[in-house]
């Protein structure tokens, strides 16, 4: 689906997508990128990544406010955003979305907290996973409502399918997703149905980044069939599942599917 690595599903320098918007997008990926590195990455104790965190955040808030040098711990990250602010006019509050996002990873990952229902993960969907489809939506000039709640959609149910499909590595980390009270065999219900909700979405993109969009819903789609297979074949809650992975073959089925919708 993308021409280089993607932070969890965000679509990066895709043929698909238009030049002119190429460098917003990398600009946007390597934000969260960086961000998602300092929460998750290497062996620095939750104090310190917190503070790196707020640190990152404060430099956010220089480069909208028109700093020129609003960094000068992650320069390279904060010229390229501020450039594709200014050019393409992004809202803030995705960006301050995904910080906050990051921040409770840390902070839920240090007390070892479960998620107490479902409407809490999704509070936790919609700074973690929301703000990037709204944000890609803005560079394509798709704004209005139905567009809006359809994206919010697919974005979620992605963000729950990456969090089944890595349940395994995630509990090993001291992080679990899974809802108290629910079963991931019920998860996987939700997120099929909220794929669902969001997938007429393709029709009201324009152009290339609708087929884009098709091949994101399809893949999204096609590991939950392979997630299913393995409940059905080894039950439990995914702490011991194989990760699943797509292959040629599944791409050829994606493809397929892409050109039916």
């Amino acid at each position: 689906m993308s021409s280089i690595e993607h932070y969890e599903n965000f679509p990066v320098a895709s043929w698909l997508c238009p030049a002119r918007l190429r460098p917003a997008i990398v600009a946007l990926y390597h934000f969260a990128r960086t961000a998602d590195d300092l929460a998750d990455e290497g062996d620095a104790p939750a104090h310190r990544r917190l503070e790196d965190l707020a640190h990152y955040k404060a430099d956010l808030q220089a480069c909208l406010s028109g700093a020129k040098n609003a960094s000068t711990r992650w320069p390279g990250v904060f010229q390229a955003l501020g450039a594709a602010v200014v050019q393409h006019q992004l809202p803030a509050q995705p960006l301050f979305d995904l910080l906050d996002a990051f921040e409770q990873d840390v902070i839920y990952t240090r007390v070892g907290q479960r998620y107490r229902d479902r409407t809490e993960l999704m509070d936790y969907c919609r700074r973690s996973a929301n703000p990037v489809g709204r944000l890609m939506l803005h560079l394509y000039g798709v704004q209005d409502a139905t567009s809006l709640t359809q994206s919010d959609a697919i974005c979620s149910a992605l963000q729950l399918i990456n969090f089944w499909q890595d349940r395994q590595q995630d509990v090993q980390r001291g992080r679990d997703y899974l809802p108290e009270g629910h079963t991931l065999a019920e998860e996987l219900v939700f997120a099929r149905g909220l794929m669902a909700q969001g997938a007429p979405l393709v029709k009201r993109v324009p152009g290339r980044a609708g087929w884009e969009l098709r091949a994101v819903v399809q893949g999204g789609l096609r590991l939950l069939d392979k997630l299913d297979a393995l409940q059905r074949q080894l039950g439990g809650d995914g702490t011991t599942w194989p990760r699943p992975r797509l292959h040629k073959s599944d791409v050829l089925l994606m493809a397929w599917r892409c050109c039916r919708m």
